[in-house]
């Protein structure tokens, strides 16, 4: 048994000599004990219930020429997903099967294989859906992400590295984050947690103790420890549905290229501005909405059908499917003067 030593000192007529005296390490108590009994459990019953739903997720891209003047395929990428519907449709990320997959296989976690297409994809929120052949999978129940807790177990399972079916288990550690896709759109409400992930967790599962599906894990910061994200699956079912019925999430645009720039507080106390910044219009596209509604450069926009701008990620929040048609009203500043403009999105290309 390892042992603690603590060191104390006497005084006598030589002078001062040190003792080692033997400390024992506390003792693990019953109920620490079941703590870390119930803990197994929750973790190893989650498992149970979910890893047949968890896939291993194979893409291979465009053909390329080899060196004997043969055809095949580049290696694409891997990564993880989740079944959630018992006749075959996979949840995942965006990334993992876009940039031109031509070939998708599937594993599931006994082994058999299948070939996938894709369904739809959302690059805007990094979420698929892609489509496997048969039925009667194994389904992961889907939970709901706004009854989520800081400091409850997260439990991840996917397929880091290749190694397949890989669990890790940590806590939630907040919610209500933002963040940035590869398309540069602005993601909100998103999971942090510390359940480690790696290169190939992409698309995988977040779980509670329930086994219930609360986020899709999409993404690490490097070379942070602990900080890993997960799109919140109330966000994901949202975007599973439009994806399975329409194969695109549809969103409106106004047309406009701009920067975030601060207002002057001259202005913002002289028009009662509910925001301290705008979006500077750099540039507005030919024959948009926004320009047929009288939008010029060097506008600084401010309000956006009755909601504060105070930024360019503001107004990609309020750039909707139910905006599409809709005539909305803009507040700008030009030059020192409020104007207000009435601008109708269209759809987006």
């Amino acid at each position: 048994m390892n042992r603690i030593f603590a060191r104390t000192v006497g005084t006598d007529g030589a002078g001062a000599t040190e003792q080692a005296t033997p400390v024992a390490p506390s003792p693990v108590t019953p109920q620490d004990g079941g703590l870390l009994d119930a803990y197994s459990r929750a973790v190893t019953r989650v498992v149970r219930q979910v890893s047949p739903a968890v896939v291993n997720i194979e893409v291979k891209t465009r053909a390329v020429a080899l060196r004997d003047g043969r055809q095949g395929q580049a290696p694409g990428g891997s990564g993880s997903g989740f079944i959630f519907t018992p006749d075959g449709f996979v949840l995942t990320n965006s990334h993992v099967v876009s940039g031109g997959a031509s070939e998708i296989e599937v594993t599931l976690a006994d082994g058999s294989r299948y070939a996938a297409h894709v369904v739809g994809d959302d690059p805007e929120t990094d979420l698929a859906v892609i489509r496997i052949g048969g039925g009667g999978f194994t389904a992961a129940p889907l939970g709901d992400s706004d009854s989520i807790q800081v400091g409850q177990l997260a439990i991840a399972i996917g397929n880091p590295y290749g190694f397949q079916t890989t669990v890790t288990a940590g806590v939630i550690s907040a919610t209500a984050r933002s963040f940035r896709a590869k398309s540069g759109r602005l993601i909100d409400n998103v999971v942090q947690t510390d359940a480690a992930l790696n290169p190939g967790n992409s698309g995988g599962p977040l779980m509670n103790s329930a086994g219930e599906v609360i986020g899709v894990n999409t993404a690490v910061i490097l070379p942070a420890q602990g900080i890993c994200f997960a799109i919140p699956i109330n966000t994901a079912k949202w975007v599973a549905t439009r994806l399975m019925r329409d194969g695109r999430v549809k969103r409106s645009y106004v047309g406009l290229g701009g920067q975030n720039v601060p207002l002057h507080r001259k202005v913002v106390r002289f028009y009662d501005l509910p925001v301290d910044n705008g979006i500077l219009v750099l540039t507005i596209e030919p024959d948009s909405p926004a320009a047929v509604a009288g939008l010029r450069q060097h506008d600084v926009i401010v309000r956006f059908d009755g909601q504060p701008i105070g930024g360019i990620d503001d107004l990609q929040r309020q750039l909707t499917e139910d905006r599409v048609g809709r005539p909305c009203g803009m507040t700008v500043i030009r030059h020192t003067e409020q104007v207000e403009l009435t601008v109708t999105p269209a759809e987006s290309r």
